[in-house]
């Protein structure tokens, strides 16, 4: 009897020596695979205190700045959020997979796998909360987390499992600027902000901007609260923090425009002393001039978390034990904006911008709907209709040179524009380049017009369609280059683009004709025969080239032949194109009215309904008197 209790008094005590080692190896326990968690504010340029910002007061980004690096060269790929983040859960730009316009919700490629996946095949746990909008069709996005909702937490995982979270928050968003809150219950005096000099100094211009630094300041808590959480799960330690916005906002002309206030994000990533491997320089609260972008985050992530990068993704690793040489460039992409059709690219060094305008003949400030809530925009738009802009304040309301190219270090708003400048002609020839190059290396599908990609390609991704044997980018990329470039020489060719078998050569062809305006007088037959195109696209540019030639009751029919397009993306191209002629005939108002009417109800969400019913509104239709009903 007392051997057995001496055996089990010393199976106790090994029991015990036992527990005693795995608690004192679990809290010496590191991580091979770093915990990773981001932190996102919406439409925020880098307003803030470890920017140099003297308005804002950040005590907790500065914080993180202070252990962290802060990149001063960090860029959306897109200036607006849905086309943003498609490029960032893919890899891919989103130009490149057909998914460039905004809320188009298209399918992607089964090529494409989500990076989310990928973290979570080598053994991440990983949750989003809550915001996505990756502009893909939502069948597809189900299965991307382990959990997406407003519960969603790394708190959740599997004892000892790595975890990838997102944390999004909306305090920043321009729709916060959109109630009024009154000048005396706002925190910043609105003579300490200094105004862009594009924009004309008014009181709604300064109450927007002193009112939207407040919700920075409401954000900057958040992201405290965000950290303290982390600290207080012991886990802090053994995660890798990133927090940067999710594209540049919200001055008039940044969010939705591919300058740096549409585009530069803050970017400040804080890498524990374990990770230090990963470490960008030696020591922490250091500066970072790399060249980076969204599309390059998913590629970073799997090499932080010892993932193999699939060859389709297209962004750069800049961490990791995958990290690539710094680039020379960074890209951007701006398509259809809610309902108004544009089309630009550019390119950023670390001081030059270049911007290749590929609708030059519409102006920068297309009304829509949601972005006129702002009082700064209505501001901005009756001071310069009374009279009180100056030449750069106005420039805005007028349409758009083919290039543009900005010394963005020494003229940091970007207003002065170089293209002319002989001292620059070597820049603008290099990023032009660089430019194509890119464009052609991704299957840029922005040459097809949206109503075109949808008709061509059957429902089948864009993505696999641009790099089938049925497109022939190269040409189609000439045909919009000599377009948009054209002179009274080029008539021959642009007629000849008219016969193309291609239809996007086609579109590219009326573009031509239509930028030339009088110079194509001679061409008014050869437009007349492109009206009644198959495609519905070189139909409406044909007949907008029309109407500026003076053959209108002509154009007038195209229009109206449009409208009734099954296609909704046709529709709202033909409803921009009436708008921008101001057309306010009485053809042009029965044939939006009939369409209107055979939709029966005008709902927000569907681009050509918020097109139509800003028509309506801009000739004081009643619509009671058409039984046309709007669900906004």
């Amino acid at each position: 009897m007392a051997i057995d209790k001496l055996w089990k008094k010393l199976y106790f005590l090994s029991l015990v020596k036992i527990v005693f080692l795995c608690i004192s190896l679990h809290e010496g326990y590191s991580q091979s695979q770093p915990n990773i968690l981001w932190i996102v504010s919406e439409d925020n340029s880098p307003w803030l205190g470890a920017y140099g910002d003297t308005i804002a007061t950040t005590p907790n980004i500065d914080k993180l700045a202070e252990q962290g690096f802060v990149y001063i060269n960090a860029y959306s790929n897109a200036p607006v959020c849905a086309p943003a983040r498609n490029t960032i859960i893919t890899g891919v730009y989103a130009n490149s997979s057909g998914n460039q316009h905004m809320r188009s919700r298209y399918r992607i490629s089964d090529e494409i796998v989500f990076f989310p996946q990928l973290l979570r095949q080598v053994n991440y746990y990983a949750t989003n909360n809550a915001k996505e909008d990756y502009n893909i069709d939502t069948a597809q996005t189900s299965s991307i987390w382990d959990e997406s909702s407003n519960q969603a937490h790394y708190k959740n995982r599997k004892l000892d499992q790595p975890f990838f979270a997102v944390f999004n928050s909306g305090l920043t968003h321009e729709g916060q600027i959109h109630n009024r809150i009154p000048i005396s219950d706002i925190r910043h005096e609105p003579a300490s902000i200094t105004i862009p000099p594009y924009l004309p100094d008014t009181p709604d211009i300064r109450h927007d901007i002193v009112q939207y630094y407040d919700h920075i300041e409401n954000m900057d808590v958040w992201v405290g609260e965000i950290l303290q959480e982390l600290e207080d799960s012991g886990e802090a330690e053994n995660t890798i923090v990133f927090y940067y916005g999710d594209h540049g906002g919200v001055y008039p002309r940044s969010k939705r425009y591919v300058y740096d206030t549409g585009t530069q994000v803050p970017l400040i990533i804080r890498i524990p002393e374990q990770y230090r491997e990963f470490w960008p320089e030696e020591h922490p609260g250091t500066i970072i001039d790399r060249l980076v972008s969204f599309v390059d985050l998913a590629p970073t992530l799997l090499s932080l978390a010892g993932a193999k990068i699939p060859e389709f993704m297209q962004g750069e690793p800049f961490l990791g034990e995958q990290k690539t040489a710094d680039p020379d460039y960074v890209y951007m992409f701006r398509g259809r904006m809610d309902e108004r059709y544009d089309m630009s690219r550019a390119v950023r060094g670390k001081q030059f911008r270049y911007i290749r305008n590929y609708m030059p003949y519409r102006i920068y400030g297309q009304k829509l709907d949601y972005l006129w809530r702002a009082p700064a925009m209505t501001s901005w738009e009756q001071t310069c209709m009374d009279g009180g802009c100056n030449e750069t304040q106005n420039r805005f309301w007028n349409t758009k040179p083919v290039e543009e190219l900005y010394d963005s270090q020494k003229d940091p708003w970007e207003v002065n524009n170089l293209v002319d400048d002989p001292e620059y002609d070597h820049i603008l020839v290099q990023m032009r380049k660089a430019a194509r190059k890119w464009m052609l290396d991704i299957y840029d599908t922005g040459f097809l017009p949206e109503a075109e990609m949808i008709e061509r390609s059957g429902g089948q991704p864009m993505y696999n369609y641009m790099r089938s044997e049925q497109v022939k980018l190269e040409q189609i990329y000439e045909a919009a280059d000599r377009a948009t470039f054209g002179s009274g020489e080029d008539l021959p060719d642009l007629i000849s683009y008219l016969s193309s078998e291609d239809s996007a050569v086609r579109y590219w062809g009326a573009t031509g004709l239509l930028m030339l305006g009088e110079l194509a007088r001679g061409t008014v037959e050869e437009l007349k025969v492109a009206l009644n195109d198959p495609s519905a696209s070189v139909g409406i540019v044909a007949s907008e080239a029309l109407y500026g030639l003076g053959e209108v009751e002509v154009a007038r029919q195209g229009f109206a032949r449009a409208l009734q397009s099954p296609n909704s993306f046709a529709r709202t191209h033909v409803l921009n194109v009436i708008d921008s002629l101001n057309d306010d005939s009485y053809e042009t108002q029965q044939a939006v009215i009939k369409i209107s009417q055979q939709i029966g109800e005008l709902n927000f969400q569907e681009y050509d309904h918020r097109a139509m019913a800003g028509l309506l509104d801009k000739w004081n239709i009643d619509l009671k008197i058409y039984n046309i009903e709007v669900d906004w």
